[in-house]
């Protein structure tokens, strides 16, 4: 499983004018299973992505991302082995 953190490195005004069509390559990501969770950093300085994709699939999507390809945001991708849930998140557990 991957934590995806991404930093901003512009202003918020060019954060927001390219926010819609992140917002629009996200869900398009979900569609696909790329993604389980999503959601913004508070303070709003980023955000955070949570996966259970193959390494090339995640990869190839960040790729796409228009945070990526305009120089909004540094990513960070961190890999871990999720071996203890919650109760009702058995389907988060690595096999």
């Amino acid at each position: 499983m991957y934590v995806v953190s991404l930093t901003y490195k512009v202003p918020d005004e060019i954060v927001d004018f390219h926010l819609p069509a992140h917002v629009q390559w996200l869900q398009d990501a979900f569609d696909r299973g790329v993604f389980m969770v999503a959601g913004r950093k508070i303070p709003r300085t980023g955000g955070l992505l949570l996966s259970n994709a193959e390494r090339a699939d995640l990869d190839a999507a960040l790729l796409a991302d228009p945070f990526y390809v305009n120089g909004v945001a540094d990513y960070d991708v961190e890999e871990f082995h999720a071996s203890r849930v919650a109760p009702g998140f058995e389907n988060l557990l690595d096999a």
